[in-house]
């Protein structure tokens, strides 16, 4: 299958003043004066400050959303030539690392002189969030501030980032693309004899020749029947005929995940394997005829945990089967049966369900669709029906 031409890197400006603007619409409804952003994914969704320097922990970086006009960046200086080629133009800078005082003064004076001396402001408090500087330093800029003024803007963030632009999707379809094609290709680059490493590297090395930026994330493993986990590294056990192999992979493009598996016999499969492929695909196409605009994420793990549950599998402990997908490998929502986030056209999510079998085997099965107006829009490539047996 011929895959479309890559998306453009970055957004233009219009998609910032876009997001900015939502936000500080919710701002006004919440009566909030500010927001305040201190993670890679909150800082790059409002400004475009695109960097793997993120990687360093010595170095906060903070951005300021006013409830008028542009964010605000408080950084270190090392970014100022790089925040500058984003839409931001207020970017404010100290000399970091300055453990005494890295960037509290100069961030609570801007705070104060945005949000006034009693303004209200927000920063994401929530499940699945972090306020990304020191405690202590925490602290000591709820001090200078005022402890009092701090409230939960986990709403704001979670809203907006759960449904995509079509911008966003684009991003998200290319980066399944290449690694549904390198999932198909699998099969002709991994041999029965090479070791869980060499096989994960292969598929690693096709994913990045192909068009991947990174391959952050890609665990899996092997072994007789099926795999005991789906979070491991691989390891040096040498693959052998009668074993299963699973990878789960998330590469991105852009800035962008996908999430998800495949799974291979090698060489030949038991029928009890088979079985348990074909129980959790079919939970699959259940989770995915499920998800439409309108339903809540609980509804679509009934859809499939009524499979699961009529084959006689039980829910397992991984406590959800699915999640949304985006600038982060995962985000909000869990597909859990307690989650009642009701989906909206544009989010996009992975539909995960699995299974354990036999002596404490496991089969999961994931893709990643999105959410349009009639139902759910496949972004991978369809796993195969029936089990693939590498030869």
């Amino acid at each position: 299958m011929k895959r479309s031409p890559s998306p453009d890197r970055g957004f233009g400006a219009a998609e910032f003043e876009m997001r900015t603007a939502v936000a500080q619409g919710m701002m006004d409804r919440f009566a909030l004066s500010a927001m305040f952003l201190s993670t890679e994914a909150e800082v790059r969704y409002y400004s475009g400050f695109h960097t793997p320097f993120w990687q360093s922990p010595t170095r906060p970086w903070f951005l300021l959303i006013p409830l008028q006009g542009k964010p605000i960046a408080i950084i270190p200086g090392i970014g100022a030539a790089c925040m500058a080629a984003t839409w931001i133009e207020d970017i404010r800078t100290w000399p970091a690392p300055r453990p005494d005082d890295d960037g509290v003064t100069l961030l609570a004076e801007t705070l104060n002189e945005i949000a006034g001396a009693d303004g209200k402001i927000g920063t994401p408090m929530g499940h699945e969030t972090h306020v990304r500087m020191p405690a202590a330093d925490f602290d000591r800029l709820r001090t200078l501030v005022g402890v009092d003024r701090f409230v939960d803007a986990t709403g704001i963030v979670r809203a907006q980032r759960m449904v995509k632009s079509e911008a966003e999707i684009k991003k998200i379809a290319h980066i399944c693309a290449i690694a549904s094609d390198s999932f198909e290709a699998l099969p002709g680059l991994v041999q029965i004899g090479d070791t869980e490493r060499q096989a994960f590297a292969k598929m690693r090395i096709d994913l990045l020749q192909r068009g991947a930026d990174d391959v952050p994330y890609l665990v899996g493993g092997s072994g007789p029947g099926g795999v005991e986990s789906v979070i491991e590294q691989p390891t040096n056990r040498v693959l052998s005929s009668g074993e299963v192999m699973m990878l789960d992979t998330g590469a991105v493009f852009d800035g962008y995940f996908c999430d998800f598996d495949r799974n291979f016999a090698l060489g030949c499969a038991s029928d009890e394997t088979r079985r348990a492929y074909d129980v959790v695909y079919a939970a699959t196409e259940a989770g995915i005829a499920a998800a439409g605009p309108g339903a809540r994420s609980a509804d679509l793990f009934q859809a499939m945990a009524d499979v699961l549950s009529a084959s006689g599998a039980g829910e397992g402990v991984v406590g959800r089967l699915g999640h949304g997908l985006g600038m982060q490998l995962t985000e909000w929502p869990s597909l859990t049966r307690s989650d009642k986030t009701v989906l909206k056209v544009g989010m996009v999510v992975t539909i995960e369900p699995g299974m354990t079998f036999g002596d404490g085997k496991t089969m999961v099965h994931e893709e990643n669709v999105v959410i349009r107006e009639h139902g759910a829009e496949l972004l991978t490539r369809r796993a195969p029906a029936e089990l693939p047996v590498i030869e």
